[in-house]
């Protein structure tokens, strides 16, 4: 009876003190002084300017001009925004953990004397302010820090020494090359002899050199946007007197030129490092610095990797007519547009209502016929004596297009040649034949 006893009077116990947490805690207003002590008063958007001193020793002074962050000692170069925007709003939020000692008899037991890392900063009125960071805690989940001209040792949460603590090249702007990405309306690649050029015509890319042909969009967009977002690994040397042939950057192997109107950004390609990285630099900067080994092989391809790859442009949904012609015979199909919607019809030999579950395997069949790989000349492709020639009118209104594509086979091979495009596609027989079957299936 004596444990029963002593059970109940401990559960009456937990239980007020849960009600007590729920009923009393829970609806408590959090006093003024119980939150934490700011360690500056100053505003994030106020700071025009930073003195960084990092762990290594290395120090950087950065200032706002125009909005724009930008290094101005040890080099003159752009910051890399996000991050010194970061190290100005943990400086603005930054809090006091707990205060340690107010007047120390020795700083260098917290690891400030001298201090481990220091940032100063500064507002428009140009009065500067300096935060002086030491050692971490045994557990290092906070840092003992002060402010330079008190006594206070106070603590601040570990976690920021990744944001604080920044070398030059932590800090600076690592962009391989600086464009507009929407302003872009043509790319170039050279490598050696071999020059590439694309344009963009509206929303659509187009090769001038070494051919005229439509371009794949994704394939062209893919490199533009691999230039935007490549990022130096390093500096390699910097000023105005650069020994380019130590990178084999006198000559380059690959030069490529993005264009937005009657401007222009290039980037050079040199060697490879011992490293695995490549030497590299923006024509526009005296410097050489080194990028990731993939960024420069994005730009080793061919012509015939940026043309376009779809044998049609039309796409199922907006064809409005279809026609094919193999020898003699002649096979068309219209959309019509009724009461009940959208249906085809035959037109030719003979006028006639198709299934649409048929016609829609046809269009679907041929829109998705895709170029393997391509070939300079149309001889030796039987597109002499085509198999079928198929003609297509896709579009809505005024705004429809057409186009004509042959298709012919030598051999177990099969080639498609777009009207207008120089030499021809080779395609996946199996494919072809399956397009050809979806025809058949409609007589």
């Amino acid at each position: 009876m004596r444990g029963l006893r002593s059970f109940l009077v401990l559960l009456v116990v937990a239980v007020g003190l849960v009600a007590y947490a729920y009923f009393v805690e829970s609806k408590r207003t959090p006093d003024e002084s119980e939150a934490r002590e700011k360690v500056f008063t100053t505003e994030a958007s106020a700071i025009t300017r930073l003195d960084i001193t990092a762990s290594s020793g290395e120090e950087t002074t950065l200032e706002k001009q125009d909005d724009a962050w930008r290094i101005v000692e040890p080099v003159r170069a752009g910051a890399d925004s996000p991050v010194v925007s970061g190290i100005a709003s943990s400086l603005a939020s930054l809090e006091v953990q707990r205060g340690v000692d107010d007047k120390p008899a020795d700083y260098a037991q917290y690891g400030l004397a001298p201090p481990r890392m220091a940032i100063a900063f500064a507002g428009a009125d140009g009065e500067q302010t300096r935060l002086e960071i030491g050692s971490k805690t045994p557990t290092g989940g906070d840092t003992y820090a002060r402010l330079a001209g008190q006594d206070r040792v106070f603590l601040i949460q570990g976690y920021l020494d990744s944001t604080f603590d920044r070398k030059t090249f932590d800090l600076r702007d690592k962009a391989v090359l600086k464009f507009t990405r929407s302003d872009v309306d043509s790319l170039a690649l050279e490598n050696g002899s071999r020059t590439i050029r694309l344009e963009k015509s509206g929303a659509d890319w187009r090769l001038n050199s070494p051919l005229d042909a439509r371009a794949e969009y994704g394939t062209v967009e893919g490199v533009i946007g691999r230039i935007e977002s490549g990022r130096m690994s390093a500096i390699a040397a910097e000023g105005a007197d650069l020994d380019l042939k130590a990178y084999a950057l006198d000559t380059p192997a690959v030069t490529v030129t993005v264009g937005a109107g009657s401007a222009s950004a290039t980037l050079a390609i040199g060697k490879a490092t011992d490293d695995g990285k490549v030497y590299a630099r923006d024509l526009s900067r005296p410097l050489v610095f080194t990028v990731d080994k993939a960024l420069a092989d994005e730009f080793d391809k061919s012509a015939a990797d940026f043309r376009r790859q779809d044998a049609f442009e039309f796409r199922p949904f907006n064809a409005t007519r279809i026609e094919f012609v193999r020898g003699d015979r002649t096979d068309a199909f219209e959309k019509v547009t009724g009461e009940a919607g959208d249906t085809w019809r035959r037109t030719a030999p003979e006028a006639k209502d198709v299934e649409s579950a048929k016609i829609d395997a046809l269009l679907s069949a041929f829109s998705n016929l895709r170029a393997q790989s391509f070939v300079d000349s149309t001889r030796a492709t039987g597109l002499d004596r085509p198999l079928v020639v198929v003609s297509v009118r896709f579009g809505a209104g005024e705004d429809h297009q057409t186009e004509q594509v042959a298709f012919g086979r030598a051999g177990d091979e099969v080639y498609a040649a777009p009207q207008g495009e120089p030499g021809a596609a080779k395609l996946d027989a199996t494919a072809f034949e399956n397009a050809l079957k979806a025809l058949d299936d409609i007589q």
